[in-house]
């Protein structure tokens, strides 16, 4: 079992940069997974934090706008977003398995099997 606890969410306006952190406790995971899921839409994959194919990914989507950095020593991965647009308003997930394939499968939602509640993102023009 892993659990999941996203913090850092909020409203920016167009430009403005935000630190998305992700906190987990219980059993080490495979890897870590950032998603992220606007109204109306589907879930979407953002970044990849996969230690032991030391694999850090980023969507194309967001443009070389969103980077991750784990803590040190710590269980929390952060997603670092910077030059945020209204397109990046959403709710941000942090999904963790400790399945290999579903990470070299990372983008596909379907097999994850930890998930936390979600942070809220509006990004404001």
């Amino acid at each position: 079992r892993v659990d999941l606890v996203e913090s850092g969410g909020g409203s920016v306006q167009t430009g403005g940069s935000l630190r998305l952190s992700c906190a987990s406790s219980g059993d080490i995971p495979e890897c870590m997974v950032w998603f992220r899921q606007a109204p109306g839409k589907e879930r979407e994959g953002v970044a990849l934090f996969w230690p032991a194919r030391a694999r850090r990914d980023v969507a194309d989507s967001v443009k070389g706008r969103v980077a991750i950095s784990p803590d040190s020593g710590t269980t929390t991965l952060n997603l670092l977003m910077t030059s945020l647009q209204p397109e990046d308003t959403g709710k941000y997930y942090c999904a963790a398995t400790t399945t290999r394939y579903v990470c070299s499968e990372w983008t596909d939602k379907r097999g994850y099997t930890y998930w936390g509640r979600g942070t809220q993102v509006s990004v404001s023009s």
